[in-house]
């Protein structure tokens, strides 16, 4: 008879790199089954629970949301591969991670060009209190220099 030692959230929330509180918040939105309790009340854990909650980890260290990790466990406790579906939601967040990346570029692009050449321009040439030379477009720069 194998024998599997059952242990208290504390235990678990340890050796899977959690708190106690992330656990019981796991297990309110069904990303955790209910555990089993002993004739004290408290929850009982077997080695499967660490498993699961590490995965549950590592899966949001590289994105997938709760949701998303919900439903990959979903399918694997009903017998289901995950792997093509775990590929295609990596693959994903790697296009939006991507998208992300390049706005962010473009988005320091027009910063540096700005700070460039707020480093150029003259304080005392900016008259306008609504608005600022700084980070007027061009045209709107022309604009307060002529209302000067």
């Amino acid at each position: 008879m194998l024998y599997h030692r059952l242990m208290r959230i504390g235990e678990v929330a340890r050796k899977a790199g959690i708190t106690t509180a992330t656990i019981r918040y796991y297990e309110q939105i069904g990303v955790m089954p209910d555990p089993a309790r002993g004739t004290s009340g408290y929850r009982s854990y077997d080695d499967s629970a660490v498993d699961r909650l590490r995965f549950v980890r590592d899966a949001q260290q590289v994105g997938l949301s709760l949701a998303e990790i919900d439903m990959i466990l979903e399918m694997r406790d009903a017998g289901e591969s995950t792997c093509e579906h775990v590929v295609w939601m990596l693959e994903s967040h790697l296009d939006k991670l991507d998208g992300q990346i390049a706005e962010m570029q473009r988005t320091r692009h027009r910063l540096a060009a700005i700070t460039s050449r707020a480093k150029k321009l003259n304080p005392q040439q900016c008259t306008d209190p609504n608005r600022c030379q700084t980070i007027a477009s061009p045209e709107e720069r022309a604009e307060i220099g002529a209302s000067s």
